[in-house]
């Protein structure tokens, strides 16, 4: 049989239709089956005759291994971009301004690079005797100098620029700084003082909106914000890890003096954009409702204008220059010259007027010696002291030991300024000595001639709106005010669990999806003593107060350095300890003991002074303890002849 025929045959032989199960067909046909009625049901039956470690067949279902795999190979690549986001990370480290008023500072570090933002001083209290500034503690930034990319200072108060001379004596000189006009004029007035160091940073001035890139990874941005001076800003810090923003000290004040407001516009983007975490002034955060406009603090000196008949005396803060202006422009008004006193008004005034800041009327300056030719209805004295300072200007006006100013009956004191915590009493002292000259004293419990700078609840729920961090981390208070902060925030949406509450060292670990405190780095206080930086420690601390409360007793005595016996002596000198005439007898009795203890060491021969010097300390200590419960400094003095 050839080709052809075969294929014949081929033709002509009918081809088998395939073989249907039976149900199916009928199934398809709309007939009824006892146990299934639809086709879903019939595969519904095919699955469950499957044994169940096989894989259940579904007719004409093409088996599709490739796309099952593609899937998988998405969940894992999804994990990976996951597991890569949570590897990002920055840490921001405050190093002041947590539990404290004042003294504030901030790290914000990824990978090998840190920026700092602002560089401050706090004040010492009663317990700091002798100290001048307390600072904060540099020894991480000192540790890691290599790593500073940039100094960014929010504004000009001594709490966020007063430590930055010493900050730049253990930081490369060519870190930048970067602030406003006005911030920068006050840190470079502080260099030319000399106090420090004259050797100036680089300085890089900014405005509301500027970026800056800095080293490999930091974007840092401006926001204008409101506060009590002027060149005020938030700070947006941006890594590939996540954005920070910190506000800085402000206040939501919708009728600034300089006509220079909040940014809401571009904080608005700026929660649109997103925030990973938000570091907030909380101040006032304990204060309901709104903070008023500094407006209102011009409207109350006008009514004090006003009344005056005689001199009016004015305590304010230097760096306050929107009211310093409106102190100018209602003296102008009401035909009086204006005479300053203290030395930071004074700068402040120089720098400010220079800068345009500070608008003065022509020939309105007089000097302070010139003010007892004037008529007293044609003065303002503006000076320091606001905080009962002893040797600020108000401070000895009220105590009458002022060298030019007396004040006197008719005088109108008025004092702009709240007592920081702590200083009530000392300005509770001066507001009683000026009542006593008869003078009328003007202070905030009577009167509007002061508002803060800083936002209350209101504002602060305000400034979380706009920013809707993911979380939050509330700064610049004392615990009660960081506290109260964070309550505020859980009432506007953010989850309790998305708050940190740190401490002046804590490492806050930040990602794109969480911030969580994760280690701790040296912080604490520098203490500044004069000249010195950090050299005054706790035991130097505690013999001041030991000197303060029970002074000191010095014994003196001679011996012969070959045969260790007492040749002249002891002979006992106190000061601030007990009025010798009235307290022969006891030091006689001391000197008695002290006789009979150096009697023992020369009758054994015993010549070491450290021995001598602890045990004659140790007898005279016993015994003021024992007979009078004071225990003096005593300090024993050896003589070699």
């Amino acid at each position: 049989m050839n080709l052809e025929n075969i294929v014949e045959k081929e033709k002509e032989t009918p081809k088998k239709k395939p073989r249907r199960r039976k149900y199916y067909n009928k199934a398809k046909q709309g007939e009824k089956n006892p146990n299934v009625e639809t086709l879903n049901e019939v595969k519904k039956v095919q699955e469950e005759k499957v044994a169940p470690t096989q894989r259940p067949h579904v007719p004409h279902t093409p088996k599709r291994k490739a796309p099952v795999k593609k899937v998988e190979n998405q969940e894992e690549i999804k994990k990976a971009v996951v597991k890569t986001e949570k590897e990002e990370k920055m840490y921001v480290i405050p190093l002041g301004g947590l539990d404290e008023i004042g003294k504030n500072m901030t790290l914000v570090q990824y990978r090998d690079e840190i920026i700092i933002i602002d560089s401050g001083v706090t004040f010492p209290d009663d317990g700091l005797l002798g100290i001048d500034l307390v600072i904060p503690d540099f020894s991480y930034i000192e540790s890691n100098k290599d790593k500073i990319k940039g100094l960014f200072i929010t504004h000009g108060h001594e709490d966020h620029i007063g430590s930055v001379p010493y900050l730049y004596q253990k930081i490369d000189k060519n870190v930048p700084l970067h602030g406003g006009k006005l911030t920068l004029a006050l840190i470079k007035a502080k260099f030319e003082s000399g106090e420090v160091s004259k050797i100036l940073p680089k300085m890089r001035e900014v405005k509301g909106r500027d970026k800056i890139k800095v080293g490999k990874y930091f974007e840092v941005e401006f926001v204008g914000v409101t506060h009590s001076i002027a060149d005020a800003y938030a700070v947006v810090v941006t890594t590939p890890a996540g954005r920070v923003m910190y506000t800085g000290d402000f206040k939501i004040d919708l009728t600034p003096v300089d006509g220079d407001g909040v940014d809401f516009l571009r904080l608005a983007q700026i929660g649109e954009e997103g925030v990973d975490l938000l570091l907030s002034d909380s101040t006032n955060s304990e204060i309901d409702g709104f903070t008023p406009s500094e407006r209102s603090v011009g409207e109350a000196f006008k009514v004090e204008f006003a009344k005056a008949k005689g001199r009016i005396i004015i305590a304010a803060f230097a760096s306050h220059v929107h009211r310093l202006q409106q102190i100018v422009n209602i003296a102008h008004e009401h035909g009086r010259k204006i005479a300053i006193d203290g030395r930071s008004l004074i700068k402040v005034f120089d720098i400010a007027s220079t800068l345009g800041y500070l608008k003065l009327p022509e020939n309105i300056m007089v000097n302070l010696s010139d003010v007892d030719k004037m008529r007293d209805n044609k003065v303002v004295i503006l000076c320091t002291g606001t905080q009962g300072e002893p040797m600020a200007a108000l401070s000895r006006i009220a105590k009458n030991m002022h060298k030019h100013t007396k004040v006197k009956e008719g005088d109108t004191v008025i004092i702009s300024a709240t007592p920081i915590p702590g200083n009530e009493r000392a300005v509770s002292n001066n507001i009683n000595s000026l009542l006593k000259y008869e003078a009328e004293v003007v202070f905030k419990k009577i009167a509007g001639i002061h508002v803060s700078g800083h936002a209350s609840k209101e504002e602060q729920k305000l400034m979380l709106n706009l920013i809707r961090p993911k979380h939050f981390m509330p700064v610049h208070g004392e615990f009660k005010m960081l506290k109260a902060h964070k309550e505020t925030a859980i009432e506007t949406g953010i989850p309790k669990g998305n708050i940190v509450i740190a401490t002046n060292g804590s490492k806050v670990e930040v990602t794109k999806t969480s911030a969580k405190i994760k280690g701790k780095v040296n912080a604490g206080a520098t203490l500044v003593d004069g000249l010195g930086v950090g050299d005054i420690g706790h035991i130097v601390l505690k013999d001041r107060q030991q000197l303060s409360q029970d002074g000191v007793v010095i014994v003196v005595f001679a011996l012969d350095k070959e045969t260790g016996k007492v040749l002249s002596g002891p002979d006992i000198v106190t000061r601030g300890f007990v009025y010798s005439r009235d307290s022969d007898e006891i030091l006689n009795e001391a000197n008695e003991q002290i006789k009979v203890k150096l009697k023992e060491f020369e009758n054994s021969a015993i010549k070491d002074w450290t021995v001598i010097k602890n045990s004659v300390r140790d007898v005279a200590g016993k015994f003021f303890y024992n007979r009078i419960k004071r225990t003096p400094v005593i300090l024993p003095i050896i003589m070699d002849v």
